[in-house]
């Protein structure tokens, strides 16, 4: 597989990486930038690392993965966006949003936004792709993606108001629907 193609796999990935990131853009408006640099980096070694996961495990549990792996997005984003709803709901007039980068809500958030690199990781296997080469571009293209989500995030927090936690989880939510349906109606 050539570079140009490895790059377009990169970008179909990073799509619900880039939704996630501008989420916590919105919601952290003022976040600093070697925190942005640690979600988008912990993003991108997920969708990375899953995608070599992907391929070292092979067609072995592929039928497995493919039954579940929507259920896994949509359970954990939805997980994630409801928490974002309710704290944006009691957030007090002067308070401080809640931070949705705390490692277990960045974890979740990483894990179900990387299932897909997971089975694109399987099918990379059958084509006998170049993994570590491909896993390099692809967590690249997911780190820039994040942390350019991120600033546009932070720029339209600041205009959304307080309620911005509200937006970030419905975001969250879309993005696990998302998925969802795409498996359910392929």
């Amino acid at each position: 597989m050539d570079f140009i193609t490895i790059v377009a796999v990169a970008l179909g990935l990073s799509f619900d990486t880039f939704a996630v990131s501008l989420s916590y853009g919105v919601v952290r408006n003022k976040i600093l930038f070697m925190q942005a640099v640690r979600i988008a980096f912990v993003l991108a070694f997920f969708q990375a690392g899953l995608l070599v996961t992907g391929f070292f495990l092979g067609s072995f549990i592929s039928e497995i993965v493919r039954a579940a792996d929507h259920w896994v997005a949509l359970l954990l984003l939805s997980f994630l966006g409801i928490r974002m709803i309710v704290e944006g709901i009691r957030k007090k007039e002067d308070g401080e949003p809640r931070d949705f980068s705390k490692p277990l809500e960045l974890l979740a958030a990483a894990v179900g936004t990387s299932i897909d690199a997971f089975a694109v990781g399987i099918s990379f296997a059958l084509l006998s792709i170049r993994i570590w080469y491909s896993s390099i571009i692809i967590g690249a293209v997911t780190f820039l993606a994040s942390m350019t989500a991120i600033r546009i995030g932070k720029s339209a927090g600041s205009h959304l108001g307080k309620k911005v936690e509200i937006i970030g989880g419905l975001i969250l939510i879309a993005i696990g629907l998302k998925i969802f349906l795409e498996h359910m109606l392929k």
